[in-house]
């Protein structure tokens, strides 16, 4: 499966190239990086290109890639429907204040898709996207409030960043978490209109809905949080966060810039819920830079100028640009039934398989995730949430040396988020996973 490819180790990787550009960047960079989610251990990995499931770097080492730019990916590296989209209309310019047919044609494709969006905006990455989002769900309500789920993350919007980082000595009580702030400086005020909730409690979450509702605008909802564990979404848990929201006249908002590769029609559909928005990127892009955000034509109204001044102003100068838009849709055209469900049937393979090994060795690991979406933790239980998620020292520790020992035999394993499959693979990829992680389990103290 990983073929005759160099293979890495300590001593080799990064490689030479790697370290020197690393050095460079070290003199123009915070860090010597430009985004706080590269890898650095002990210094990043640069890539010179990628093609399907596998990247190379600039010293020529082959990897299978499980992140594919954080799960944007979805038919691998340089998917030859997109490349030759993005070719033709690169030809006629790429971005002008005019719109176009292509934007046209990526939204009617979207809202045919997708249930619950009627009507959909443009932006550029998933945090514009929440942002926008929320930025609605306060005009249309009238309310400062954001309810959302601790751990999840959401992007960097200062309403959406409170309560995504925690630990034990910050988060204080599980049925109350504290919204922790994202970054030393944080205005106090951003804390005030958030409230943090745990996941996976259908009691809190009506309780506390209920006992703010006079100030809530929205709650924020990824219905299977990367960072919060990839938990699977409890049907009771679900449902009273929808309905307590109807109740009160809270919007909902399904955050599905990852999780819409859950499914043809998102994962919102997949889990039974109906939010009034809900918010998209990555994979809509195409392998470009894109946000989205749908949802029913009463709601989405706050954003319609064309009677007056809008009650939400949305612009962007590169929002639904020709580039994204035509990468877009070549990339959804393809994304059909069929490719969603043999998707889900690589993803059951993998995490079946790997599931098996951990059953056959008896070890303290259990495997989360759906559809092409799959997280290993160094746990005896699946956790349901983010706190049950959270890794100890020694567990963290663990993690970092299986993340080194996928590398050693050539493939990109992410760690403390989801890892995800293309449809650039192979179920000889699938099987070659689970023979490294089995390999990596002999190499452990028994």
């Amino acid at each position: 499966m990983m073929g005759k490819s160099m293979k890495c180790s300590g001593a080799d990787f990064p490689g030479l190239k790697s370290r020197e550009l690393s050095s460079r960047a070290q003199k123009v960079f915070p860090g010597g990086i430009t985004r706080s989610t590269v890898e650095r251990d002990p210094s990043p990995c640069y890539i010179s290109k990628g093609s399907g499931a596998y990247l190379t770097d600039v010293d020529g080492q082959k990897f299978l890639d499980l992140s594919n730019n954080f799960t944007t990916l979805i038919h691998g590296h340089a998917y030859p429907p997109v490349i030759e989209a993005v070719s033709r209309v690169l030809q006629d310019g790429t971005c002008f204040s005019n719109p176009t047919a292509h934007e046209v044609a990526l939204a009617e494709l979207l809202v045919s898709r997708i249930p619950a969006i009627d009507k959909i905006r443009f932006v550029n990455t998933g945090t514009e996207a929440v942002m926008f989002a929320i930025k609605a769900a306060r005009a249309f309500t009238g309310r400062p409030g954001v309810a959302k789920f601790e751990g999840s993350y959401h992007g960097s919007y200062d309403w959406a960043e409170v309560g995504q980082v925690g630990n034990p000595s910050t988060w204080g009580d599980a049925d109350s978490p504290v919204p922790v702030p994202a970054y030393e400086g944080m205005p106090t005020s951003v804390a005030d209109d958030c409230l943090i909730l745990p996941f996976n409690d259908p009691d809190q979450a009506r309780q506390q809905i209920a006992a703010s509702a006079d100030r809530l605008a929205c709650i924020l909802l990824d219905p299977m949080p990367s960072c919060g564990g990839l938990n699977h979404p409890d049907p009771e848990f679900i449902a009273a966060v929808v309905e307590t929201a109807r109740e009160y006249g809270v919007l909902v908002i399904c955050d599905e810039v990852l999780n819409l590769r859950q499914g043809y029609q998102g994962a919102s559909a997949r889990y039974g819920i109906e939010p009034d928005l809900i918010t998209a990127g990555k994979i809509i892009g195409g392998g470009f830079p894109i946000g989205a955000v749908g949802g029913s034509s009463r709601v989405m109204s706050v954003f319609d100028g064309s009677n007056g001044p809008a009650k939400v102003g949305q612009a962007g100068t590169f929002s639904a640009n020709p580039v994204s838009m035509v990468a877009g849709y070549a990339c959804m055209e393809a994304l059909d039934e069929t490719a969603f469900a043999r998707l889900d049937s690589m993803g059951d393979r993998l995490r079946s398989g790997l599931s098996d090994v951990i059953s056959r060795r008896n070890v303290h690991y259990v495997v989360s995730g759906a559809a092409s979406l799959f997280r290993i933790h160094n746990k005896a239980t699946l956790p349901e949430n983010y706190r049950e998620a959270h890794t100890t020292p020694d567990e963290a520790k663990n993690m970092s040396d299986m993340k080194r020992y996928f590398l050693s035999q050539n493939i990109i394993l992410p760690i403390g988020r989801a890892a995800c499959l293309s449809t650039a693979m192979t179920d000889a990829d699938i099987d070659g996973i689970v023979e490294v992680f089995e390999k990596f389990l002999n190499l452990e103290p028994q």
